[in-house]
């Protein structure tokens, strides 16, 4: 499954690919058109107050894994375009309407994507651009994400189970090359929900995909098979990086590794990154 954030009037909407199309966090969704500050209560009272739709809530709704607040991967109540505006019916809300019609787009882009995949990229980089990023970190993350995916390509065909073994295997790299855990470098740089790529520097975007990159090729030349052997691998390419980067440090007499993120407003963002070049 592929998991994206998308944006409804500053309001990040996850979602996830199942049966080829999107499926959206029911929570997220209430949130958006409530601003209520306990979505999961809101809900329980809406199915409360709304017998038929908690009569077909276990139709109208699938638990499916996406990115939790605390930036681990959960079973989260989700619902497709349909289910979800069954939901939006028990929403007294002003935002609904708009919301249906936002909906409607998202869900028709995605067939337009399955058309023309260069769309969803192009789409991902429009999106990186709202939000204050150059284009030269956009080029970089987009890269990113190609090696990211060539990776979990390999690992699915050596006998990798998708999640959690992922998660442990993109630990081992991460370690080697950085040093640090995926959640201990959120912690480092203050996230919480966030997506850690969408908060790193050049360098070390540059250092993640060199990491992941490395253990794709070791993986490839060794034929590595099953968990084991591909963990061991996953150490290596991780350390690949790692060493390069320990190269850069010594020579710059600087970090890599940096609590930088990207919170701050667009134009704070660019003048960081004005900064940076300078």
């Amino acid at each position: 499954m592929h998991n994206k954030l998308v944006v409804f009037k500053n309001k990040e909407i996850r979602r996830t690919l199942h049966n080829n199309e999107w499926w959206f966090s029911v929570a997220d969704v209430v949130e958006a058109l409530t601003d209520s500050a306990d979505p999961r209560q809101y809900i329980k009272k809406m199915r409360q107050r709304d017998p038929e739709l908690e009569s077909y809530w276990g139709t109208n709704c699938t638990p499916l894994e996406m990115v939790a607040p605390d930036g681990k991967k959960r079973a989260t109540n989700c619902a497709n375009t349909e289910g979800i505006f069954r939901i939006i019916q028990s929403i007294p809300s002003p935002k609904a309407e708009p919301f249906k019609r936002w909906l409607a787009k998202v869900g028709y882009e995605r067939v337009q994507e399955i058309e023309d995949p260069e769309l969803a990229t192009k789409r991902t980089k429009a999106l990186y651009r709202a939000k204050g990023y150059s284009d030269a970190w956009i080029e970089k993350r987009m890269r990113g994400i190609a090696v990211r995916a060539e990776l979990t390509d390999e690992w699915k065909n050596r006998g990798i189970n998708g999640e959690p073994e992922y998660a442990i295997l993109t630990s081992e790299i991460s370690k080697a090359a950085f040093g640090l855990t995926p959640s201990e470098y959120k912690n480092l740089k203050g996230l919480e929900r966030e997506n850690l790529r969408d908060h790193m520097t050049d360098l070390e975007l540059i250092f993640s995909m060199l990491g992941e990159a490395a253990t794709t090729e070791i993986a490839r030349r060794q034929d590595a098979q099953g968990f084991g052997k591909n963990k061991i691998v996953a150490r290596k390419g991780g350390r690949i990086a790692g060493e390069a980067r320990e190269n850069l440090e010594k020579e710059t007499g600087g970090k890599v590794v940096t609590p930088e993120n990207y919170l701050a407003e667009p134009e704070s963002r660019k003048r960081l990154t004005r900064k940076k070049k300078g």
